[in-house]
C-alpha cells in the first residue's frame, strides 16, 4: 500500500523562483514570458493557468505526468541557471504559486501562477539594462526580448522596462541589475514614476532620437542634390 502525504493548507500562497525569457506580442500590446525547458513553446501571461503540454485532457499538474508550471524554493538555485550560455538573457522571476500544487524537495509543480517580479540582467555590453529589445528569435505571434542599454538598441523593436510592466499588468514589477526598480504597478500612463524610472525612460528616448537623427543625416547625404542622375 502506498502512503499519501497529507494535504497542505497554507495560510498564504507559496513563493517560488524560476527563469524565463520576456516576450512581446507581434502587435506590441501584450507582454509575457516563455520557459526555458518543458513548455517553452507556449508563452504565458503574468497571471496564467497551466495546461498539459502533451495535449492530454487531465488537470495540471497530474501525478502521472510532468505538466504544470515549475519553480524552485531557493532564489539562488534559480539564479545559478542564468550562468549557462543559453540562459544569459533570461529573466529571474519571483512567482506566487496558486491553485493545486505538488511539492518536491527543491520546488513546486503547480496549476496557476502570478509573476510578481521579473529581474533582468545587464545588456550584452555589460551596462545596466534600460529596455528589453528584440532578441532575434521568437514564437509564432511573439518576439523574444533581451536586456539592452539605451546605446545598444540601434533601431530594434524595444520596450522600456516600465513599459513592459504596464503591458504585463497584474501588478508586475520589472527590476534591472542590482535591484533598481524600473517599473511600478498599474497599466495607465499616469504611473507615479520616480527618478530612476524617469532617468531610464529619458535615456531610452535619447538613444532613439540619436538613432533617428543618424538615419536622417544618412538619407540627407543621398537626397536631392546629393549626387543624383543629371537630366
Amino acid at each position: 500500500m502506498r502512503l499519501r502525504l497529507p494535504e497542505e493548507r497554507p495560510t498564504e500562497p507559496p513563493t517560488g523562483y524560476k527563469i524565463a525569457h520576456p516576450m512581446l506580442s507581434q502587435d506590441g500590446t501584450r507582454a509575457g514570458f516563455t520557459g526555458v525547458s518543458l513548455g517553452g513553446a507556449l508563452p504565458y501571461g503574468v497571471l496564467a493557468d497551466a495546461s498539459c503540454v502533451y495535449g492530454l485532457r487531465h488537470r495540471a499538474p497530474s501525478r502521472r505526468c510532468d505538466c504544470g508550471f515549475h519553480c524552485v524554493h531557493d532564489r539562488t538555485v534559480a539564479e545559478a541557471l542564468l550562468c549557462t550560455a543559453e540562459h544569459r538573457t533570461a529573466a529571474l522571476l519571483e512567482v506566487t504559486v496558486l491553485g493545486r500544487y505538488i511539492r518536491f524537495e527543491r520546488g513546486f509543480r503547480y496549476a496557476r501562477q502570478r509573476v510578481r517580479t521579473a529581474t533582468v540582467g545587464p545588456c550584452v555590453c555589460g551596462t545596466v539594462a534600460a529596455a528589453l529589445a528584440d532578441a532575434g528569435w521568437g514564437r509564432p505571434g511573439w518576439r523574444a526580448l533581451a536586456p539592452s542599454c539605451a546605446g545598444c538598441l540601434r533601431g530594434r523593436t524595444s520596450v522600456s522596462l516600465a513599459g513592459f510592466a504596464r503591458l504585463g499588468a497584474e501588478g508586475l514589477r520589472v527590476v534591472a541589475g542590482k535591484g533598481a526598480s524600473l517599473a511600478l504597478t498599474g497599466p495607465g500612463p499616469s504611473d507615479d514614476l520616480g527618478v530612476p524610472e524617469l532617468a531610464a525612460e529619458a535615456a531610452l528616448l535619447q538613444a532613439r532620437l540619436d538613432w533617428f537623427q543618424a538615419q536622417l543625416a544618412r538619407l540627407g547625404e543621398h537626397g536631392p542634390g546629393g549626387g543624383g542622375r543629371q537630366g
